[in-house]
Formats: C-alpha cells, structure tokens, sequence
C-alpha cells in the first residue's frame, strides 16, 4: 500500500468544527505504533469554556497559541497524558483532542506499552481497547511531554499525521456527534456544545461519561477540558 503523504498545515489552519470531524479516519503515527483515529472532540479556546485556553495564554497553553497543526500534549490527574492537534491561525488556541482509534500497525508494541502501565494480574488488553480513550491512545503512541509542542506538519517530526491510507472515512459518509466526555460546568452542556464526534460502529470509541468537578491537587494539572 502507497503510504500517503503527512497532512499539511493548511489542513488544520481552519475552524476547529471543520477540522475534527475531517480528522475522523486519519492515522497518526509515532515510535512504532499507528492509529486510525476514530473519536475526536473539539476545543474552541477563548470562546469556549471546556477549552484549557478559556481564560488565555498561559505557560501550559501556549502551544495551543503557537501554528495550526502543532501537537499540545498534557498531564491530568497527576497520571495521564493526552494529545491535541492545533487548529486555526498562529495566535489563536482552538485544538482536537484525539479520543481513540484503532491500532492499524504496531499491535505488540502498542500492547507492551499499555500492559507496562497495568498490574501484573490484570487480564490481556483487548485489541479494541489498546486506544480506547485519550490517555490510552497517548501510551500507545508514547507521547509525553517531549512531544508538547512538535508540529507534525513539518518532514523530519517524528510524529507524522496521515490520509487514511484507504481506511479513512469516505467523503459524505455519516459521522456521530454529542456532547464531551467528562468535561464539567457550561462546557458540558451538550446542547451548546455537541462537540464530539466519532465513528459509528467502531468498537475503539470510547463511552460517553458526564462531567464532574473534582479538587485539584497541589502542584498537578487540572482536567478541565481538553
């Protein structure tokens, strides 16, 4: 199979609701292991209050400032990490966090990597759960803070997003959408803000779970939306 040229800045410096659903059956690939993405919810920065740049610039966000295509990775809870895609003009905060996807190559890599992080008599993890939710698909990949701020639109970043290769979704065809997973207060409303979006019928996409305020521990990252 030809393998697809990396997507170019130009593919995410747009609206952020314009670029998350697109985003859908795109693969993104670093050390070893690709995903075919299959959930993804949107963040709209300074006008939206489930977005962690709500409240502006700060030294957490500012790669969500920075060119559209960069990738803004966190920590929450004091035990994860995740992983967004920048959208929209440099200057601006809006970004896509990736929920899940299905492993397409790198299933054993994948696999030691999410066991390494569970206890020793834990059962085998499932293929469909490998990257079923955003802190699972960022073990996957191995992203952690030494990937904050690379900007896969560049040739030589080693994490590089793609066409689907053939498994992507096809132009027209019906995607889902509803409210964010765990995202508290105004941002939660899904009436306001039915800014997820995913496959139908893909087992990878993860459960849909409402917000809830939760004390923020000295010293650690808050949770708050993406």
């Amino acid at each position: 199979m030809t393998q697809l040229a990396r997507m170019p800045a130009s593919f995410f410096d747009r609206p952020v609701l314009e670029v998350a659903p697109d985003l859908l059956g795109c693969v993104i690939e670093h050390a070893g292991v690709s995903i075919r993405l299959t959930e993804v919810e949107a963040y709209d920065g300074e006008r939206d209050p489930g977005s962690h740049a709500y409240r502006g610039l700060t030294p957490r966000t500012e790669v969500m400032f920075g060119p559209p295509g960069g990738l803004y990775v966190y920590f929450t809870y004091g035990m994860h990490f995740c992983a967004n895609l920048v959208c929209g003009p440099e200057g601006t905060a809006s970004a896509v966090l990736m929920r899940a996807g299905e492993v397409l190559d790198g299933t054993v890599v994948a696999r030691e990597r999410r066991s390494a992080r569970r206890r020793p008599e834990a059962a085998p993890v499932l293929d469909r759960d490998l990257a079923r939710g955003p802190a699972r698909l960022a073990v996957a990949l191995a992203f952690g803070r030494e990937q904050n701020g690379l900007l896969p639109v560049q040739a030589g970043c080693p994490v590089v997003v793609r066409p689907g290769c053939g498994t992507q979704r096809p132009s027209g065809t019906a995607f889902l959408v509803g409210p964010r997973v765990g995202v508290a207060g105004p941002g939660g409303d899904g009436t306001r803000f039915p800014w997820r979006f995913w496959l139908p019928g893909e087992p990878s996409v993860s459960a849909y779970r409402p917000g809830s305020r939760r004390t923020r521990a000295k010293g650690l990252d808050d949770a708050s939306g993406e």
